[in-house]
């Protein structure tokens, strides 16, 4: 009897066994064969969330079983890139996943509009930056040694007017890694102008300049507008970010009043031919001589701005 009693036993645990490696074998995600001719581009995949995935390379690539098939049986059955998909397909087979967040308002935005895919800016396989998985973005602070990235080197690549502006004297600080294109804009989001973290510049501006934010008893009305009436945040060879130098900058719309006769043009301040000709109002800050408090002020005898 108990013979026969450890029999059943020892049939039962096999079958229990063979059970368990089966389930093992089908739940192997079908990366592990892509492995065997796509090592290259499974070596950076392991290091990211997507190796993760239950379903593996068929979670992102429709049709990989058929191209894995086709390959055992000697087909030549054609891989399925993303290469050979369009911006739409490619960024739906994301958004399947990444929905939410950041990425909720993606249709509609300029890029989504413009045929941008997110492939043009991120890869899966082969990145640059481990944070989102960028195509580019190691700067020379990174390679130096200092572990700065800088995300704004994948924007570069379809705005390089945009970087041109960086390089200019004055400029936020990009270029020293403390900043990048996204403290500013999110580039999957549609629902702002710009694509801005803020609902209007002001707002984004104050975030980090408080002090400009007020309220005042005596405002500025272009600066209450809005802050690129007079600023360039991209760069500027002019300091403090202004779009001119003073006194011009004023003069674009202070042109003839409460100075009649003392317009800063060429024939006002022609030292070439007369250098008594200058007027003493375009000495050094020109006119924040007398109106330095251009933002705003709370003097109750300052309503133009001069204290």
């Amino acid at each position: 009897m108990r013979v026969l009693s450890r029999k059943p036993l020892g049939v039962l645990a096999l079958l229990a066994l063979a059970s368990v490696a089966g389930a093992t074998q089908d739940a192997e995600p079908v990366g592990a064969e892509c492995r065997t001719c796509h090592e290259d581009k499974l070596a950076s995949f392991d290091k990211t969330h997507h190796a993760g995935l239950t379903d593996g390379c068929t979670s992102c690539h429709v049709g990989a079983e058929e191209h894995l098939r086709g390959q055992m049986e000697g087909e030549d059955t054609p891989a399925p890139s993303f290469a050979a998909l369009s911006a739409e397909d490619i960024n739906g087979t994301c958004l399947g996943c990444h929905e939410k967040g950041q990425s909720a308002n993606w249709m509609g935005s300029a890029h989504e509009r413009r045929g941008v895919a997110c492939t043009s800016c991120h890869s899966v396989h082969s990145f640059d930056t481990l944070k989102s998985q960028l195509k580019a973005g190691l700067t020379a602070f990174a390679t130096s040694g200092s572990g700065a990235t800088d995300s704004s080197e994948t924007c570069y690549s379809c705005h390089p007017a945009i970087r041109a502006k960086t390089m200019r004297t004055s400029h936020h600080p990009i270029r020293e890694g403390v900043m990048d294109c996204a403290s500013c804009h999110n580039p999957h989001d549609g629902s702002r102008p710009k694509m801005l973290k803020a609902e209007w510049n002001n707002e984004l501006c104050y975030e980090c300049h408080t002090e400009k934010r007020g309220p005042f008893l005596w405002e500025h009305a272009p600066v209450r507008e809005d802050c690129m009436n007079c600023h360039d945040p991209h760069g500027s060879n002019h300091d403090k970010l202004l779009v001119a130098r003073n006194p011009y900058i004023c003069q674009r719309c202070h042109l003839n009043t409460r100075h009649p006769g003392s317009l800063y043009d060429g024939s006002a301040v022609s030292v070439a031919t007369d250098p008594f000709a200058a007027s003493n109002r375009a000495v050094e800050h020109a006119c924040k001589n007398c109106h330095q408090n251009v933002h705003g002020s709370n003097a109750p005898s300052g309503p133009y701005l001069g204290r």
